[in-house]
């Protein structure tokens, strides 16, 4: 693993991005969020580089967007 800034500084807000979306979940009872969120916390521990990291959480998001946006 890299344990450079940049990636330490993408994981803390691909992670940041996660817990909130965790505990709005988790709060309002929404799982698609709850999911997203947990995925987002739990996967920048596996990808070593930044880039990478920052498209699959962009991915991600656009995915919960589109759940959501069907109704779910």
């Amino acid at each position: 693993m890299n344990l450079d800034a940049g990636w330490i500084l993408g994981s803390l807000v691909v992670s940041g991005i996660g817990f909130v979306l965790f505990e709005y979940g988790r709060r309002m009872r929404r799982l698609p969020q709850a999911l997203t969120g947990v995925a987002l916390l739990v996967y920048p521990y596996f990808v070593p580089a930044v880039v990478p990291m920052l498209i699959v959480a962009a991915v991600v998001l656009a995915l919960l967007w589109l759940a959501v946006r069907l109704g779910w």
